[in-house]
């Protein structure tokens, strides 16, 4: 809606888990996306590189991650899934800015990129309707009880939280947001 402020939790609908820590050198929690957040793809003036991520605090039973960004305030009905890898094995613990690149040079072995709600496999910046008002993007790392989250290559985001939603051990989440 024109005038928003943020979305609230799209995740205390799904689960109450718990929470872990998840720190970035490159966005902030209820802080303005940097540019380099920002989509160049959809016009937005940024570089489309995912943000630097670490966490840390999961719990003992996790044995793999997961790294979602979503933006529900996106006018579409269902919001916007920017960006959505699985298979993160556990003995990760960060990703380097830009990891979620087109060519996943820096994702961990293992690990691949879903699709995201443009069609691309990648990290896709921050690109909300000029005058839509703040939208909040939600980063979030699910710890998972399964190695592999069993989704395929075809598959959509909004499956993959759907099939992660009975194995979320806990969940770490940062919420900046970006206006045009």
């Amino acid at each position: 809606m024109p005038g928003t402020t943020g979305s609230p939790d799209p995740y205390t609908a799904i689960a109450d888990v718990p929470a872990f820590t998840l720190t970035s050198a490159d966005v902030a929690d209820g802080a303005r996306l940097p540019l380099a957040q920002v989509s160049g793809i959809f016009g937005a003036g940024g570089t489309d590189t995912s943000p630097q991520l670490s966490w840390s605090g999961f719990p003992a039973g996790t044995r793999s991650f997961a790294v979602t960004v979503h933006d529900p305030s996106a006018p579409t009905g269902s919001g916007f899934w920017h960006w959505a890898l699985v298979d993160v094995p556990v003995t990760t613990t960060s990703l380097p800015a830009g990891a979620g690149g087109e060519d996943g040079a820096g994702l961990p072995d293992g690990a691949w990129q879903l699709a995201n709600d443009a069609g691309l496999a990648r990290y896709l910046g921050a690109a909300p309707p000029a005058g839509h008002g703040r939208h909040t993007y939600w980063i979030a790392v699910h710890a998972l009880d399964v190695e592999r989250v069993g989704v395929g290559r075809g598959a959509t985001p909004a499956f993959l939280g759907f099939t992660m939603s009975g194995h979320t051990l806990a969940r770490a989440v940062l919420s900046p947001w970006y206006e045009t």
